[in-house]
């Protein structure tokens, strides 16, 4: 398989990944709140739900230029690797709270969610430029369409 194709199709993964994770908590929180046994309406544990719905937006909106300035000082592949790790490892991170943790639990979820925001932001950041770096100029709206 030609490199372009490969840089196509793990930066589609990626942002895929990174892009759906913005929104897929949305759908879960009932039963994320209900399994750690934590009533976000109740007072002093409604900050809870506004990180964990918020927190991953905020985290990546904030990161994404600093994030492209650093990887073009230390090379696109390597940073966009690095974020591809940091994301899964976070992910993995996320389904080992344990169930009945309480506030804990809701604060693991909000600092893994964090972390996976740092990953997603080395995604997002450079999948256009890898992109851009793989398919020659004459191909490039194909991939980036």
């Amino acid at each position: 398989m030609e490199y372009k194709w490969v840089v196509l199709t793990n930066t589609t993964l990626g942002v895929i990944m990174s892009s759906i994770n913005m929104y897929i908590v949305l759908i879960s929180l009932p039963t994320i709140f209900r399994g750690l046994n934590v009533n976000p309406f109740l007072p002093g544990e409604f900050d809870y739900l506004l990180w964990v719905l918020m927190g991953y937006n905020i985290v990546l909106a904030s990161i994404l230029v600093t994030f492209g300035r650093i990887s073009d000082l230390f090379g696109r592949t390597r940073l966009y690797t690095l974020g591809f790790i940091t994301f899964a490892v976070a992910s993995v991170l996320l389904s080992l709270i344990p169930s009945d943790s309480g506030n804990f639990g809701a604060l693991l979820l909000i600092v893994f969610r964090v972390v996976q925001a740092i990953g997603g932001g080395f995604i997002m950041v450079n999948s256009t430029a890898l992109l851009t770096d793989a398919f020659p100029p004459g191909e490039r709206g194909r991939p980036l369409a």
